[in-house]
């Protein structure tokens, strides 16, 4: 229904491309994503559409889909969804916000971007990998971050909670074993660049 209480026309080209628009402005995303956010805007028309007969609902819906997909695909042919854009973006974002490559590359798969895509965006040098971990350890307050006494058993604890946000027990190591001096360093070097 509209504001003024009459039956919403069905999605069609034009203000699917509307609403693209006004998401990518909003919040950027790969071409999966659109596609998931424009399915949803015509399911919600369809859930709420004053049309009793199903066949006839079936072919409106069918329709929106098609226009649906028609948006993506002009959307990502004139540039406006990138994906290897996207995935760069989010990539280096979630980097320096400590992910590790393992986890970016489970977000960037949930969120519709293909696999070489995905792996292709990752940051290559294994110090931004350290990075990560040192920024992860830093959140949790942990390895070269943790106040007072540290035993096996903490520095074990440690270790389990980088292996569990996806870094490799090498990088793990290295973090844990890090003085709190170089990772500071190491970590405004990340954020710089």
């Amino acid at each position: 229904m509209t504001r003024t209480g009459r039956p919403a026309p069905p999605p069609d080209e034009a203000s699917l491309h509307e609403a693209a628009l006004a998401h990518l402005a909003r919040y950027g995303g790969s071409e999966a994503g659109l596609r998931r956010v424009l399915e949803r805007r015509i399911a919600r028309w369809a859930r709420s559409a004053a049309i009793a007969d199903p066949e006839r609902l079936a072919q409106a819906v069918g329709a929106a889909r098609q226009a649906a997909s028609a948006v993506v695909a002009r959307l990502a042919a004139s540039g406006a969804v990138n994906d290897a854009e996207f995935a760069t973006v989010r990539a280096r974002r979630l980097a320096r916000s400590g992910r590790s490559r393992r986890a970016i590359l489970a977000h960037l798969g949930e969120r519709g971007v293909a696999g070489e895509v995905a792996r292709a965006s990752l940051p290559d040098a294994e110090e931004s990998e350290l990075a990560a971990a040192v920024a992860t350890s830093r959140r949790r307050r942990i390895g070269p971050f943790r106040t007072g006494e540290v035993d096996q058993e903490t520095r074990r604890r440690d270790l389990a909670a980088l292996a569990r946000a996806g870094f490799s027990q090498e990088i793990a190591r290295r973090a844990i074993a890090m003085p709190v001096e170089a990772a500071e360093s190491l970590l405004i070097r990340l954020r710089n660049g």
